[in-house]
């Protein structure tokens, strides 16, 4: 297995578990209200999102729900994952290497090799 397939396979688990994490909070929800947008800001934040992003990606979702007045599960579901596209689209990715050498560091997190 070569690297890129590890890379892509820890990924996937990575996906596989916040998926579930996620799903559980919903299941064990029947309306929508503060107690289920702070279960799944727990769970963002126990999955590694960080708590900054996982607290202004939580109130983007509440005020989105006021505003929208999003009451199923379904919705709340579609709503949280085009916040967090939203989030990613906001990110700048570019490298900035315009000095010689430039150093790139790469962390893994819990156990990652």
């Amino acid at each position: 297995m070569g690297f890129f397939d590890k890379l892509k396979n820890g990924l996937n688990k990575t996906k596989t578990s916040i998926d579930d994490k996620i799903n559980n909070v919903f299941s064990n929800f029947r309306k929508v209200d503060e107690e289920l947008l702070e279960e799944l800001e727990e769970v963002l934040v126990m999955s590694d999102i960080g708590m900054e992003t996982s607290i202004k990606l939580i109130e983007n979702l509440r005020n989105r729900i006021k505003k929208e007045k999003i009451e199923d599960e379904e919705g709340v579901r579609i709503a949280l994952r085009q916040e967090m596209q939203k989030m990613l689209d906001e990110t700048d990715n570019s490298l900035n290497l315009t000095t010689t050498p430039s150093v790139i560091l790469v962390i893994g997190v819990n156990g990652v090799r």
